[in-house]
């Protein structure tokens, strides 16, 4: 064993020795000097740059996110030819869509995990979906009843 204390960390004694250093440089004739005011660790400038490398970082986000969307091949290939149409729902999970796929009709059933091709049908002729939903409605029934008509049934 050493004067010091263990060896192996030898910063004890050292910060031990600094601090009653310090104590005695501040004393003045018996009295303690007071204590400088605490010094904030965070200053404006530091809180600015800061600030500064958030907002770079959000829109570096932003930007990766836009050009991700924008050049991603996969992507644009069917944007044009696939439109949904409308759809209900008919369950907690279950839904009826109604895709339009180039001239053609498809009726999926959309349930958790799983979804199939309830019917498929050519795209109704003079049919106007680019209207509001009283648009679409009165389109729906019209063609119902040409089909209803179509069938022999009365309309």
């Amino acid at each position: 064993m050493t004067v010091f204390g263990n060896r192996r960390r030898p910063g004890r004694f050292l910060l031990l020795a600094l601090t009653l250093c310090a104590s005695v440089v501040t004393a003045q004739d018996g009295v303690a000097a007071p204590s400088p005011l605490p010094v904030s660790p965070v200053s404006p400038g530091g809180m600015l740059q800061v600030l500064l490398g958030l907002v770079a970082v959000l829109a570096a986000i932003a930007a990766t996110a836009w050009l991700l969307r924008r050049f991603v091949p996969g992507q644009s290939g069917a944007g044009g030819m696939l439109r949904v149409i409308g759809g209900v729902m008919v369950g907690p999970k279950e839904r009826l869509v109604l895709v339009e796929l180039g001239e053609t009709w498809l009726l999926l059933g959309v349930a958790s995990g799983h979804v199939s091709a309830l019917h498929t049908m050519p795209k109704p002729q003079g049919q106007s979906v680019q209207g509001g939903p009283a648009t679409r409605e009165a389109g729906f029934a019209a063609w119902l009843r040409r089909a209803k008509q179509g069938r022999g049934g009365e309309g």
